[in-house]
């Protein structure tokens, strides 16, 4: 049997593995290992595709605002369209819910990320739906954007691929061991690879991936979110911001005719393909009508994705101290995608030895807050 050789096997074709393969130097011999028959079937195909810098929290922020050079200005022939449309989001709470609003306010105060408050005009202004009980006040963030997801995630795999980057579909790694000088894995088709780094870009799988080759796992928890396509009546405005519950009950937004409306929901999970529970789309359209005059007339489709958390909440980028060669690209929660480009900046100079580029330390980056160890000494604690 033929045994082919990487210097950098990434295991996860979605946007954490596609993006990091994008940024490492074209010498560098790099494969990318996705299970399915398409890449980005699972989280990356499935996202809600808005950039907030607030999203993810104050820790998560720094990496979202690296991203926005890219997403403005991508490399000639990433894309033949922008990748970000500008909408806006509408942070809203109901009586009562304030301290939400105030917290939100106050985490970002120092970040340089543009909010406003609005009074309770302000608030009918931007959102004239809004039920009463929504309007008292609330924080505007002009910045957050619809991502184009299939075209920044394509637009990553031909970059990969320009740097000679070997893309391989239907390449389920079913064993994986360390030889004490490379990683050794065999593909459930039988053909073997054989690799000096191993990237865990394998989203929910991550922790599963892990003990398959033996490596201490960090407590990756995937979590479904669902999502339901519907169409209300009278129709909204298809500029309308990204509506968001500060108290984490739901969200809405347009999406050409139709609406995206979600309970907003995090429900422990396995590693799956992830589906729509009947409950979970009902209680994301009755959340929706009770807080707008919008009724629903039709559901057009639903769907669910699966977000993984680290027990911090933040992603995890860096090898790890308990096994060579072995490299996280992990946690990513529900802002993946538009961390992605400073992500797989991050991601590409810590294999490669190099130091990060000023595009993420003038943003205050750096690699310690999202290393593995962190988790390892959580664990041992």
């Amino acid at each position: 049997m033929t045994e082919a050789q990487y210097d950098v096997a990434i295991v996860g074709g979605g946007i954490a593995g596609a993006s990091m393969a994008a940024f490492l130097s074209p010498g560098t011999r790099t494969a990318i290992l996705e299970r399915e028959t398409q890449p980005g079937y699972h989280t990356t195909g499935r996202s809600a595709a808005f950039y907030a810098e607030t999203y993810g929290g104050p820790d998560v922020q720094p990496l979202t605002t690296a991203s926005r050079a890219f997403f403005d200005a991508p490399p000639p022939g990433f894309a033949d369209h922008p990748l970000l449309s500008t909408r806006g989001a509408l942070h809203v709470v109901r009586d009562g819910g304030l301290s939400a609003l105030d917290a939100l306010e106050r985490d970002f105060a120092a970040s340089g990320v543009v909010i406003e408050r609005l009074d309770r005009a302000g608030t009918r202004a931007r959102v004239p739906m809004l039920r009463d009980p929504w309007t008292i006040t609330s924080l505007w963030e002009p910045g957050c954007a619809d991502i184009d997801v299939g075209a920044l995630h394509q637009g990553f795999l031909k970059m990969a691929r320009a740097n000679g980057c070997e893309f391989r579909s239907d390449a389920e790694v079913i064993a994986i061991a360390h030889d004490g000088r490379r990683w050794q894995l065999r593909l459930k088709s039988g053909d073997a690879i054989s690799a000096r780094v191993v990237v865990n870009a394998a989203g929910a799988w991550a922790d599963w991936f892990a003990r398959l080759a033996g490596v201490p796992t960090l407590g990756i928890q995937p979590y479904r979110r669902t999502i339901a396509q519907v169409i209300g009546e009278p129709p909204l405005p298809r500029d309308l911001p990204v509506v968001i519950d500060a108290g984490g009950d739901w969200y809405f937004k347009p999406e050409a005719d139709r609406i995206w409306v979600s309970p907003h929901d995090e429900i422990p999970d396995e590693a799956c393909d992830a589906q729509p529970d009947h409950y979970d789309v009902a209680t994301a359209i009755d959340r929706f009508e009770k807080a707008t005059t919008t009724r629903v007339v039709k559901l057009d489709r639903a769907w669910a994705g699966l977000r993984n958390f680290a027990p911090d909440r933040l992603p995890v980028f860096g090898f790890d101290p308990a096994a060579p060669g072995w490299f996280w690209c992990a946690g990513q929660g529900g802002f993946g995608i538009q961390t992605a480009p400073a992500a797989g900046l991050l991601c590409a100079a810590l294999i490669e030895g190099r130091a990060l580029p000023d595009a993420l330390t003038r943003h205050g980056i750096t690699a310690e807050r999202y290393a593995p160890v962190r988790l390892h000494v959580a664990q041992a604690a």
